[in-house]
């Protein structure tokens, strides 16, 4: 016996034997099967010759294989053609062996080797899962035959069902044929009476001519007979005409009578052809019957059944006899022809079911031949491993406690695999639903049904996209909402999260609160960042006028948040919903000025008390919400109030874990009023109207809110680099260049980008025809399609159509818009305008324009926004004009770049950072791209406009080149997300090192 000692697992298998992993000292591993007999004990008290018989199949037939391989194989060739079948009824073989309880066994693993090689054990395996596939097939036919059965006495049943419907409708029609012979009888009556009246009426015209004759000698002939002579005769006549009278006097009578029969008879005619027609649909329906009951064995029966139906008419009274013996004998046809072709079927698959039962038969009974085998070879090895025991006894305790230090181990092993898969994030869910499940978790954080804290930590789940809480929330989505959230707190555990929380606030979002430039960024940087991992939620205005069917699943909360504004509190009511995969919160302030409600966005006389408001209301759902982000970023002068606010009042009430980052996309619209108007949300007007803090800085009785957004913000950022530095000048600033230049170090300009996936000609859905790069037919197909939608002349395909998509705002250049319509056309291009102005005089004095032009060939105005039509412009155009004044970022040149419309634009803002004119040495080749122009006149413009036209008619191959290479230009949010990312990190470090110190 080895010193060393040696691991074993024994197991329980299906074929009956137990598996046994034999571990020697030098760490081999041997697997050895026996059977289950040995050393088992079962939970009843069955013999051992009973526990024997039960195995005796599968075991008998292991032992002949390993004695006599070519037996075997010829058994195992008959058994492989229904081995497909053996899965059927597997379950049902099993509920008939008695369940047998595992047995562990600790063997000497070289012992047991040696008696038994791994060949024989491979043998013994085979052959037994043969033997149990050969009596489920034994066992799958004796359910076909039940199955077989029990279909027969179904289709028994509707048999007869069919049966009994067809002997109530010859019931039916027999009762209807005895009527009609009873009504033909009293019509022969009535036939007869008519006959005797007719006769009788004959007759009586007879005794009228005979009372007219005597009449006539009455008045007349007698008149000059002689009166004595004559008189007896005259008595004897009057006495004559007397009784003549009486008797016609009751044939009077008689007539009358006589007449009302006769009505009588002539409505008994007709009755007499109404029962004649429904005799006809009567044998008709005796037509039906008998084709129903047919059969190739009575069609004689019923052909004289229909011979007797046909002379009903003469023979009433024997109809009824004839009729029910035709029945009863057509009854008896039908079940026993019925009952015959059934049997004959079943008949026919049993025979089947025993062919096939009489060859499992046969492989029963080499398995009964194979099982003696097996026992006497299970008796062998009951010898042998009675031996053994002795021997195993001694190590039990042993092994036991090794095996109890491999399966801690393995636990351990099989532990932080779970928890290292449920760690990892959850990659194929879309955005949507993290969104959605977001707001689920701050709608109960909000209504108190959680606490702040467990929200927080729920929140950090969501945002690292943990694969726990998403499977929780599928398997819970159905359930009542105690225990979706009991289920939702046991997940709370101390992690942290890696990732930071962005909350944006602002007054406008695309695509459903648009107005410009602002709303493409809020969704655009939000959805960038979401992708690199960050939690990003948005705060909006709940507008009357927004675009309410591109929010998914908006709904409100039960709650309603109160906010501070002109000394009282006021309700505001929080609806949630997700836009394109972001979260987002919709407030909706309860003020009897209705804010929000007003049928536009911008442009109201109090929209400085409107937004300092919503400011105000969307910091304190902030707080009683109980969100920690890292970084609160607001935009443009509507939430710039959002800085002072934060630090001045509601860090103090404990939302103090954020930093504030405040980017203005245009420093032209700075949102001042009077210093009083800072106190209706809060804020001290005489603390805040200060030159260092949001004094306006051209006159001292007013605020100015962007002023005050870059003093307390702690990141200041603008759309482009290049407006970054022109809005540090006299000229660009607007008057805050000083206030930009004393904080130039927490200033910097980022440029934007744009939706690749909205704006992309792939996939466009607004465009009759999709095109890429590689492949540009699609784009001179739009060009057609768009001049037959407009009305332009598509004469001459190579004519250059030049664009322009804008507001019509004295920023874009409008006198220089103006100029380029008329010069395009000069120089023998087509021009489209799409936008319209908020300014009275401009939109007028285009309105004018578009009147000359509309009828015109190659001009056209269309003055109002069009989403799918802008879409089309961008496909079509060749060039693209934008003649701005000036430009904080601008984001047509990106979108008509990447249409393949080569833009011509002045030198400006966010325009001089993305196009790069073509004709510029200073500039590599690889990145120009457009046309430029510096001085914002007529003569500028001209210059740029007309070598694109050259360039476009003289040089095909290198403008299709050009076209390319825009393109392919990515202007996706990519790198200035990562930009944004940098900036955050750094600010919330500075923080965290600032409370460490």
């Amino acid at each position: 016996m080895a010193s060393k000692l040696r691991t074993c697992f024994v197991c329980w298998n299906l074929s009956g034997f137990n598996c046994v992993n034999l571990s020697n000292g030098n760490g081999r591993i041997v697997r050895v099967s026996f059977p289950a007999s040995c050393k088992m004990r079962h939970r009843t008290t069955l013999s051992l010759q009973h526990k024997r018989q039960q195995i005796k199949p599968s075991t008998e037939v292991g032992l002949r294989q390993n004695k006599d391989e070519e037996e075997d194989s010829e058994v195992s060739s008959n058994n492989d053609d229904s081995v497909d079948n053996t899965n059927e009824t597997k379950d049902s073989v099993d509920n008939t062996n008695e369940t047998e309880e595992p047995l562990v066994i600790n063997i000497n693993g070289a012992e047991l080797a040696k008696q038994l090689s791994g060949k024989q054990r491979e043998d013994l395996l085979g052959m037994i899962r043969n033997a149990e596939k050969n009596i489920l097939l034994l066992n799958q036919a004796r359910v076909r035959a039940l199955e077989d059965l029990e279909k027969i006495l179904a289709e028994k049943d509707a048999l007869q069902g069919e049966i009994n419907a067809l002997e109530a409708r010859l019931a039916e029609t027999d009762a209807r044929i005895k009527a009609a012979a009873q009504e033909k009888i009293r019509v022969e009556l009535l036939e007869q009476q008519l006959e005797k009246l007719r006769n009788e009426l004959a007759e009586k015209g007879g005794t009228e001519a005979r009372y007219e004759e005597l009449r006539d000698l009455q008045n007349g002939d007698l008149r000059d007979a002689n009166p004595l002579s004559n008189k007896g005769i005259i008595h004897s006549l009057t006495e004559e005409l007397n009784s003549l009278r009486t008797e016609n006097a009751s044939m009077k009578n008689d007539l009358e009578s006589f007449k009302t029969h006769i009505s009588v008879v002539k409505n008994d005619d007709e009755r007499l052809v109404a029962l004649e027609k429904e005799r006809s649909s009567l044998e008709s329906a005796l037509k039906d019957l008998e084709s129903k009951l047919c059969s190739q064995e009575d069609v004689s029966k019923l052909s004289i059944l229909t011979v007797e139906c046909k002379d009903l008419s003469g023979k009433v009274e024997n109809l009824q006899s004839l009729l029910d013996k035709a029945t009863k004998q057509a009854d008896q046809a039908v079940i026993v022809l019925q009952q015959n072709q059934d049997l004959r079927r079943k008949v026919d698959e049993l025979e089947t079911s025993l062919e096939e039962a009489n060859i499992h038969k046969l492989s029963s009974d080499q398995l009964q031949k194979y099982s003696e085998l097996m026992k006497q070879k299970i008796n062998v090895l009951e010898e042998r491993l009675q031996k053994s025991d002795e021997e195993l006894n001694s190590y039990i305790q042993l092994y036991q406690k090794s095996v109890k230090e491999f399966q801690d181990t393995l636990d351990t092993l099989k532990e932080q695999s779970k928890r290292k898969a449920l760690e990892e994030p959850v990659e194929d869910m879309p955005w949507e639903f993290w969104s959605q499940l977001l707001l689920l978790i701050d709608g109960w954080g909000i209504e108190k049904k959680i606490s702040v804290d467990d929200a927080s930590l729920l929140r950090e789940k969501v945002w690292r996209r943990d694969r726990r809480i998403s499977e929780t929330y599928m398997a819970y989505k159905k359930q009542s909402e105690p225990e979706a959230i009991s289920a939702f707190l046991g997940l709370l555990s101390s992690e942290t999260s890696q990732g930071l929380h962005v909350i944006h606030i602002a007054a406008e979002m695309a695509p459903v609160a648009k107005v410009g430039g602002l709303g493409d960024v809020v969704s655009g940087l939000g959805k960038a960042l979401q992708k690199k991992g960050h939690l990003v939620e948005i705060v909006l205005p709940k507008y009357d006028c927004m675009e309410y069917d591109r929010v998914c699943n908006l709904r409100a909360l039960s709650v309603e948040i109160e906010s501070y504004f002109d000394h009282q509190l006021y309700k505001n009511k929080i609806w949630v919903g997700s836009i394109e995969g972001l979260p987002v919160y919709f407030i909706e302030p309860q003020h009897p000025s209705k804010f929000f409600w007003r049928g536009k966005f911008y442009g109201e006389d109090d929209d400085f008390r409107r937004f300092s408001f919503f400011s105000r209301a969307a910091l304190e759902f902030l707080l009683q919400a109980g969100k920690k982000p890292d970084i609160i970023h607001c935009h443009d002068w509507q939430t710039a109030f959002i800085a002072p606010l934060y630090w001045e009042i509601f860090v103090h009430k404990g939302l103090n874990s954020a930093r504030i980052c405040f980017t203005c996309h245009n420093f032209e619209y700075q949102g001042t009023a009077a210093a009083s108007e800072l106190d209706s949300c809060g804020l001290v007007s005489q603390n805040l109207n200060k030159s260092d803090k949001m004094q306006d800085n051209s006159a001292r009785d007013r605020v100015n809110s962007v002023k005050g957004g870059i003093v307390f913000s702690n990141i200041v950022t603008t759309v482009s680099p290049t407006y970054a530095q022109e809005v540090r000048t006299a000229e660009g600033g607007h008057g805050l260049h000083s206030t930009l230049s004393s904080h130039s170090r927490k200033f910097v300009g980022i440029l934007n980008g744009i939706d690749t996936d909205a704006w992309n000609p792939a996939t466009d859905a607004f465009l009759p025809v999709q095109y890429n790069a590689t492949d540009l037919q699609g784009k001179v197909e739009n060009k057609q399609a768009l001049r037959r939608k407009l009305g332009l002349s598509s004469a001459d395909i190579r004519r250059p159509l030049v664009a322009c998509i804008t507001r019509l705002v004295p920023q874009k250049g409008v006198h220089l818009i103006r100029h380029a319509i008329y010069l395009t056309f000069e120089l023998g291009g087509q021009f489209v305008l799409l936008g319209s102005s908020p300014v009275p005089h401009i939109q007028k004095e285009f309105e004018g324009i578009a009147n000359h032009f509309q009828n015109h060939d190659h001009v056209r105005l269309i003055l109002k926004y069009d989403e799918s039509l802008s879409h089309a412009i961008y496909a079509a155009s060749d060039m693209f004009i934008i003649p701005s004044i000036f430009e904080p970022c601008g984001l047509t040149q990106m979108i008509s770049m990447r249409y393949g419309a080569i833009p011509i634009v002045r030198k400006t803002g966010g325009l001089n950072d993305s196009v790069f004119d073509v004709d510029d040495d200073t500039i590599p080749s690889q990145f120009r791209n457009g046309f430029t122009f510096v001085n914002p006149d007529e003569q500028g413009l001209n210059g740029a406009l007309v070598r694109a036209l050259n360039l476009f008619k003289n040089n095909p191959e290198r403008w299709k080149q050009l076209v390319q290479k825009d393109m392919n230009i990515d202007f996706s949010w990519e790198t200035s997300s990562a930009e944004y990312e940098d900036l955050y990190l750094k600010s919330v470090a500075r923080a965290k090192a600032a409370k460490r110190a």
